[in-house]
């Protein structure tokens, strides 16, 4: 049975507050009841067999979980208070609704104060992962048995009736999402001729009757590649002689947004390495069953502008395109070629800076999941035998989520973000003398939660900003600040800080209070 684990370390784990807000599942073969455990597979059958109609899980094995574990420190849920279709609703009723509402919000609070929940719903968030352990031969040890079952599940369920997989799980098919999703359960030991329906071949049949994964998005074409289904010269390119030009250049990667260079730096590092991962009887299995013409026939020059209506967002400028054929046939050439060579391996040598900058200042949570297993496999290519590497994969189960639907990747969490708005509702009801636990324990997350140093550092130079005063989206390891987690979170505090110390506990320090509003204006 799976047990979701709240603010616990282990080995390879680095955290500056004692892992507070960090929320892992772990698989126990021992735990649960015989009751129990039919429960889960009842809420898992449900699930499935709804799955066209409700798309999203209910978190309900977290739930059972919470509420289980809290029976000695919460009351019993209010009763529901019922109205009739035209009756008035008055002050008493909604009251005891209220009551009602927290009573039960309050049983799902972890241990440390936050409440955990999902953040997922993209259909693109596991395949890199289980990518980039496959290449790098991790898969075994990040991804045993159980949790290969429940990704497994969790594909399935989201795959949709046609038979591919959208863009995220309420999404109609893309070639994106059809093709990772049917690499990824190829790569988790799934065959064309299993059972769930003929679910694998269905699929096959979607991306062949599209045109073959030949139309997949430029992310798609970059992952297949890493994986060996397809070819670098089939992607537009990601030079990372980016890094190299003036910092007064419009182009320069540290003028993009934060998430955007967090994915571009690892992805242009295995761009120009380009790096692919060992070719296995399954990769060239795969190179046989995502085209529909012979893998070495395909006109890769092509094929870089090759993208299905159904994944085309908007059109590529002219100019674009002008800009990619000259890098492809003009730049590549020179850069692979000695002397400029040098100048590629100067480029490359500055992005793993960069990388390894921003990996030790998320405490290799990294910016993001994806972001996160492109720069794991970089780290990997490096040196196969890295610190840098074994710490990735510490922190991979803090992307995990499992649910009634399966085992998911999702975001980097909602932790601040959530308990923010939490305090904020709970003391707005006007009925903190009957919540003042939970408030006490919300209270303590948010000040353990504070950044308290900026990043590590000339921060400047690695294109950082301060961040000592500031609140995080989800965990203070997390690190990178966000100016509305951080107004959120400070409002939060100020409210409890009028409250006496001896209900909600010590208010957070003054200079904490500064250092938050010195963060916000900053952002302005």
């Amino acid at each position: 049975m799976w047990k979701l684990k709240i603010a616990e370390g282990g080995p390879w784990l680095i955290t500056g507050n004692n892992y507070v807000g960090r929320q892992h599942w772990e698989f126990d073969p021992d735990a649960g009841t015989p009751e129990e455990r039919a429960h889960v597979e009842q809420l898992r059958r449900q699930f499935s067999q709804n799955r066209f109609r409700i798309k999203q899980s209910a978190d309900l094995l977290m739930i059972l979980q919470l509420r289980k574990e809290n029976e000695n420190r919460r009351g019993e849920i209010v009763a529901p208070f019922k109205v009739k279709e035209r009756e008035e609703i008055k002050k008493e009723g909604l009251i005891k609704t209220l009551k009602r509402g927290l009573s039960f919000f309050s049983s799902i609070q972890a241990h440390d104060g936050h409440w955990p929940a999902e953040s997922a719903g993209p259909l693109f968030f596991i395949p890199p992962m289980v990518i980039a352990l496959y290449v790098t031969g991790a898969l075994p040890e990040v991804l045993g048995p159980e949790h290969q079952k429940e990704i497994i599940r969790y594909t399935y369920n989201h795959q949709n009736d046609d038979g591919g997989w959208g863009l995220h799980i309420e999404g109609p098919s893309t070639m994106f999402g059809s093709t990772l999703n049917y690499i990824t359960l190829r790569l988790l030991g799934e065959g064309l001729d299993d059972s769930h329906n003929s679910a694998l071949a269905r699929a096959r049949k979607w991306i062949l009757d599209h045109g073959g994964a030949i139309g997949v998005p430029s992310w798609g074409k970059f992952w297949l590649s890493v994986l060996g289904v397809y070819e670098w010269s089939g992607c537009n390119p990601l030079p990372p002689e980016l890094w190299l030009l003036p910092k007064l250049s419009p182009i320069h990667p540290g003028k993009l947004l934060c998430y955007s260079r967090g994915s571009y730096t690892p992805m242009s590092y295995l761009y120009g390495k380009k790096f692919v991962g060992r070719i296995s009887s399954l990769v060239q299995s795969l190179r046989q069953e995502l085209y529909t013409d012979p893998y070495y026939q395909i006109n890769w020059n092509l094929a870089r502008g090759n993208v299905i209506k159904e994944d085309v967002c908007h059109t590529h400028p002219w100019l674009q395109d002008i800009l990619w054929g000259f890098l492809q046939h003009v730049g590549e050439p020179i850069f692979s070629c000695w002397p400029f060579s040098m100048v590629r391996e100067k480029a490359l040598k500055v992005a793993m800076e960069h990388l390894h900058y921003e990996d030790e200042n998320s405490k290799y949570i990294c910016i993001g999941n994806a972001s996160k297993a492109a720069a794991m496999i970089a780290c990997w290519l490096e040196d196969r035998n890295s610190q840098a590497f074994n710490l990735h994969l510490a922190r991979i189960p803090d992307y995990f989520w499992v649910a009634e639907d399966g085992l998911k990747v999702q975001g980097f969490g909602s932790q601040s973000w959530d308990v923010a708005f939490a305090v904020q509702a709970v003391i707005s009801c006007n009925l903190t003398e009957e919540n003042l636990s939970t408030l006490r324990r919300a209270h303590d997350f948010l000040k353990a939660s504070q950044v308290r140093e900026n990043p590590s550092g000339n921060f400047a130079k690695m294109y950082r900003h301060i961040s000592k005063g500031a609140w995080t989206f989800s965990t203070q390891d997390h690190g990178w600040q966000v100016s509305d987690c951080t107004a959120e979170a400070l409002e939060a505090a100020l409210l409890l800080s009028e409250m006496s110390p001896s209900l909600v506990g010590e208010r957070m320090e003054t200079e904490c209070f500064y250092d938050a509003v010195n963060v916000i204006l900053s952002l302005q």
